[in-house]
């Protein structure tokens, strides 16, 4: 029951940090939401990587980030994660220091103060709908173009099973094909034991490890290979899920 106790207070704290930060940064985002989508963009994700770095550290979350291989690594990719955890958007931020562009679910764009950085930070998506799912892979594509990576999270929502990783859908790879854009796999294996993802109140300290899995080069797959793609990238982010989850330096 104290545990419970304390760590809703740390929790409550976080959040409350979390809103802070976010108002005190707001003018930036504003003045970036004016430059245009490319320059304003690129200041947006610089200013969010200075918020990630303020509440993670003031929360007491360190983060260690890890290249298997990176020598392969090139730009523009597509970046792939697995995604259990609130926390995967604060290490995105947080790790890659580089300008991105994330897509993000549209109902994200409705909450409070986070709203107005979101819609002016992310490739917004509406699954339900194929003529704005069209859109989005159109601007995502019009990024790559202008030399910018994207990110996706291939399971689309949080992997709520008991498998290291839900099925993945077809977008990150049918784009990667169509662009010919190498796929940079990526795996958070703590952010679940920082704030699970069936509480906001289970928030806790400690480390929080990225790792850059090798880089999966697409030119030798056509876009028949499609699925073929799809299950080598599933299947190194899933061993790799598996063995830093049990290996926990």
């Amino acid at each position: 029951m104290l545990k419970k106790i304390l760590q809703t207070i740390y929790s409550v704290y976080g959040f409350l940090l979390f809103v802070i930060l976010l108002l005190l940064l707001l003018p930036l985002f504003f003045i970036a939401s004016l430059l245009g989508e490319i320059k304003g963009g690129n200041m947006i994700y610089k200013v969010c990587s200075w918020w990630a770095d303020a509440w993670l550290f003031l929360i007491g979350i360190h983060t260690k980030i890890i290249h298997e291989q990176q020598q392969s690594e090139i730009r523009p990719c597509i970046f792939v994660a697995n995604h259990i955890s609130y926390m995967d958007i604060p290490m995105i931020v947080k790790i890659l220091r580089e300008p991105i562009r994330v897509l993000g679910k549209q109902e994200m764009a409705g909450i409070p103060i986070f709203g107005f950085v979101y819609r002016n930070a992310v490739v917004m998506v509406n699954r339900k709908n194929p003529e704005q799912r069209q859109k989005s892979v159109n601007r995502l594509k019009a990024v790559l173009r202008q030399g910018i990576s994207i990110f996706i999270f291939p399971e689309g929502t949080f992997n709520e099973t008991d498998a290291p990783l839900k099925s993945f859908y077809d977008g990150a790879f049918r784009i990667a094909l169509e662009t010919n854009t190498p796929i940079q796999p990526l795996i958070f294996p703590d952010t679940v034991k920082r704030l699970h993802h069936k509480s906001v109140f289970s928030l806790s300290p400690g480390k929080c490890r990225a790792v850059y899995l090798p880089m999966v080069d697409v030119s030798a797959y056509s876009q028949q290979d499609q699925e073929a793609l799809k299950q080598a990238v599933y299947n190194q982010m899933e061993a790799g899920l598996l063995r830093y989850t049990n290996n926990a330096s």
